[in-house]
């Protein structure tokens, strides 16, 4: 869908009833395909990937891809080949790359396949500051440097590596970054010797990445772990091989969430409930009854839920960009829940919305809360802030009496696919409706 054009959803809630039933099938995972299409670059003959999701930031990364010289194309829904065989620069195109945050991946693989890349500060979400230096230190350290240029009002970043190579170095991340992880671990495939990160990030979407990448003949150990080793060599090679993208556990946890809070009867299928661990083990300690199987997750009806508290950290611990359809649940809980958000600032600003909802929220500063429940959530008409909040007012908005007008759909699709056709298939009243 394009940014220009205005949707909303309409969505008649259920008032705490446990009404839906049937299946939710989970997408491909939106941080996981995001990283791999990028990895493509390091790649000298096709690559073939299938459950691709098919949201708005994938159309965005494709097109950065085609914009660089790449070859993109669907064959099928969720299946894309790509021919990365005629880029000839690390030119990232500057409107693209500032609307999508993910873009930064591609200096990883364009810096070390071309030694230079061009490319604005990336955008995204406005959840907090989420700086780049992390990238310009590392790239420093692997022996390029970086400049500014500006034409107009438009100011990019220069990387380019000195003698036109990067090469192997140790690097040790101050804070751990899935991003920041995966963009190196790319760099260091194609660099001159050994790279080392240290303090590197945990997240499933990371070893996927590695063994895609090894797959095509890297080697990298110690994904998965705080520090990972990476042999540089030569361009890599798929031969024709396919490789499935992981499930989206981030999406997995939201529907666990709406299952445990109205689901009469729900199996949410394709999935891999491993990824999801502290979510699970919270929403048990809450006194939710969930059946988990190696690739799906039943959850009947439940009653009677408590609070819990809610710490967010990095992976193993719990998701971020869970945490604001967490809340919501914590406001149909009985007692006095705090929610801790350690990753970024300005994340729990939604809140403001479901206490016009009539959540009972205490906003203690911008990186703790205290959700007192149960709560009767009224319908309101809310404007979708991030894609992860926007998704949890859907979730509040199915709970809550009445009905709600969710705006700025665009949010949500960026980071789920075709999400009111999935909701309605368990009996949600949504309906998407131009503005």
């Amino acid at each position: 869908m394009s940014e220009t054009i205005k949707e909303k959803f309409i969505i008649n809630g259920f008032a705490g009833k446990k009404s839906l039933k049937g299946k939710l099938r989970v997408s491909g995972a939106k941080n996981a395909a995001l990283k791999l299409l990028p990895a493509s670059l390091l790649f000298e003959d096709k690559v073939l990937f299938s459950n691709v999701p098919e949201i708005e930031d994938i159309g965005r990364m494709a097109d950065l891809l085609r914009g660089s010289g790449a070859i993109v194309k669907k064959k099928e829904r969720g299946v894309y080949e790509i021919d990365p065989s005629k880029i000839k620069n690390g030119d990232l195109d500057y409107e693209i790359s500032k609307r999508l945050r993910a873009s930064v991946v591609l200096t990883g693989p364009m810096l070390s396949r071309f030694g230079k890349v061009t490319f604005p500060h990336p955008g995204g979400c406005v959840i907090g500051a989420r700086p780049i230096d992390i990238f310009l230190e590392g790239f420093e350290k692997m022996g390029a440097r970086t400049s500014a240029v500006k034409k107009g009002d438009k100011e990019s970043f220069v990387i380019k590596a000195r003698g036109g190579k990067l090469h192997g170095a140790e690097i040790f991340f101050k804070q751990q970054s899935v991003t920041a992880t995966e963009t190196f671990m790319m760099a260091g495939v194609l660099a001159k010797g050994k790279t080392i990160l240290k303090n590197s990030a945990m997240e499933p979407e990371i070893t996927h990445l590695a063994e895609f990448l090894i797959k095509g003949g890297a080697k990298i150990s110690g994904a998965g772990t705080t520090t990972i080793e990476i042999e540089g060599g030569g361009m890599l090679k798929m031969g024709g091989q396919e490789f499935k993208v992981m499930p989206d556990r981030i999406e997995t946890g939201s529907f666990l969430i709406l299952a445990v809070l109205a689901g009469k009867d729900i199996e949410i299928t394709d999935c891999n409930p491993v990824n999801i661990e502290a979510l699970i083990e919270l929403l048990k300690l809450s006194g939710a009854k969930i059946k988990i199987g190696e690739t799906n997750i039943i959850v009947k009806e439940n009653k009677n839920l408590k609070s819990v508290s809610v710490k967010t950290h990095e992976y193993p611990g719990f998701p971020t960009d869970l945490q604001s359809p967490m809340v919501v649940f914590l406001t149909q809980t009985k007692g006095e829940s705090l929610v801790f958000e350690t990753i970024f600032e300005g994340r729990l600003n939604y809140t403001e919305s479901l206490v016009r909802m009539g959540a009972n929220i205490e906003i203690w500063d911008p990186h703790r809360i205290m959700v007192k429940g149960p709560s009767n959530l009224k319908g309101k008409v809310l404007e979708s802030p991030d894609l992860r909040a926007g998704l949890a007012f859907v979730i509040a908005s199915i709970v809550a009496k009445g009905e709600s007008v969710v705006h700025n759909v665009y949010n949500i699709d960026r980071g789920y696919e075709q999400i009111e056709e999935r909701l309605k298939k368990i009996g949600v009243d949504i309906k998407r409706v131009k503005n």
